[in-house]
């Protein structure tokens, strides 16, 4: 095997607007390939329906800082799949334009990492994530990091703009709800204190039936209480047409501190996770990935707690590159120093069923097949890891599985051997179990 080493409990509620407008207005933007920058999404014209007051704040806000990324950029790189990569200095990243991290920089890397017992190297290259925009051979400076490039069109496409970048609205989900479009199947660890998350899975290009859904596969770091305060923390990968405009799968990251409501968003759509390496680009296409019954290629991802800063790290891999971190700063449980742990962990995937009502979407999650039919043909997560108090790599013990519908998506674990704790997970959607 090659390896290139959720939260159903905590979806968002309807955002509750201060003021309600008696007026609404459309947003005609024309928008092309040649004008924004971003090849491949070709020419379109797009209307956009934005009630007053702070969505058109927000839209605003956001173009206004995908302008100050484009013009902040030292060197521009075309990747072969369209997208265009803009090399920032990582001062001037949008990290820092979050009120409690303004006028900072990048934080030192932690000198201490979880410790697994084994002498893995460390500070390794960022192989653990092949990436198609680098095929060319290019790379982004030292000092600065790879943005892939959000134009435009890109917000233009989304069904809520002035929402670009965040988790799309929806009821609180918990571990025992099976309502609201989301579904589930993951393994989950609870009843302590937890610092950390560690996992490798296999990356598969879930095809997506609608580009109002979307299919990832992620860890879940979680924190506080479902309703207002929930603190999460989330990296993975994910299909997802309506953000990214196509079906690739793409390595991604995100976070909220108060339940996915009005804070956080994906990779680097707002001002929060601080990204210290230059040849990772949050957003980008993963390539190559998993073949049914071919070659498998799996992503390892550790997310784990700094003792000394409290920050949150995101490392790549076994040989062990940092990604960035979400600041202590951003969060409130999550955020404490000292023993200021996780709630609960979570591993798995997540797919979108828009047809509540109707029959179920054919959107898949995983590889699209069900963990009955094994390796090479199934999605996995392997060697499922927790940090303990003392900055341990254990296993996840006690791991429970859960799928909201097996007959649409499900899950089966199992344990020993070099992949210690692991789990099959997925499935096609619509199907005769799943009508």
């Amino acid at each position: 095997m090659a390896s290139c080493g959720c939260c159903c409990c905590c979806k968002r509620k309807p955002a509750i607007i201060a003021s309600f407008v008696s007026f609404l207005f459309l947003l005609v933007v024309n928008t092309s390939a040649s004008a924004t920058g971003g090849a491949g999404n070709g020419s379109a014209t797009a209307q956009v329906l934005l009630r007053s007051g702070e969505e058109q704040l927000r839209f605003k806000r956001i173009k206004a800082q995908l302008a100050r990324v484009r013009e902040a950029s030292v060197k521009t790189i075309q990747s072969p799949d369209g997208d265009v990569i803009d090399c920032v200095p990582s001062h001037l990243q949008p990290a820092f334009e979050h009120p409690k991290l303004r006028g900072q920089k990048p934080a030192e890397e932690p000198r201490a990492r979880p410790w697994t017992g084994n002498a893995e190297p460390l500070g390794g290259d960022d192989e653990g994530l092949p990436q198609t925009w680098r095929s060319s051979g290019e790379w982004c400076p030292e000092g600065t990091i790879p943005v892939r490039r959000t134009t435009e069109a890109d917000l233009l496409r989304a069904s809520y703009a002035a929402r670009f970048g965040m988790k799309p609205q929806s009821a609180a989900v918990r571990r025992d709800s099976t309502s609201n479009g989301h579904e589930h199947a993951v393994g989950y660890v609870t009843g302590g204190q937890f610092y950390g998350a560690k996992a490798s899975l296999n990356v598969w290009p879930a095809q997506v039936s609608s580009p109002a859904e979307f299919s990832l596969s992620q860890i879940w770091v979680i924190s506080g209480s479902f309703g207002n305060d929930l603190n999460t923390i989330e990296a993975g990968w994910q299909v997802s047409p309506e953000l990214y405009g196509d079906n690739s799968p793409r390595f991604f990251t995100y976070w909220t501190n108060d339940a996915y409501q009005e804070t956080g968003c994906y990779n680097l759509h707002c001002a929060g996770f601080v990204q210290t390496n230059s040849r990772v680009a949050i957003g980008a296409a993963i390539s190559p990935v998993s073949a049914y019954g071919g070659h498998q290629y799996d992503i390892t991802l550790l997310i784990w707690k700094d003792p000394k800063q409290g920050h949150w790290w995101l490392q790549l891999g076994p040989s062990g590159a940092l990604v960035g971190y979400w600041p202590s700063s951003l969060f409130t449980h999550l955020g404490s120093r000292g023993r200021g742990g996780a709630d609960m962990v979570q591993f798995g995937g997540e797919a979108v069923n828009t047809r509540p009502s109707g029959s179920h979407t054919p959107t898949q999650m995983g590889s699209g097949r069900f963990p009955g039919e094994g390796y090479g043909r199934a999605a996995y997560f392997r060697n499922v890891q927790v940090v303990d108090w003392d900055n341990n790599l254990i296993p996840a013990a006690g791991l429970r599985l859960l799928a909201d519908h097996p007959g649409c998506y499900d899950i089966a674990g199992g344990q020993g051997g070099q992949w210690g704790s692991y789990f099959y997970y997925g499935g096609p959607g619509r199907n005769v179990r799943c009508p």
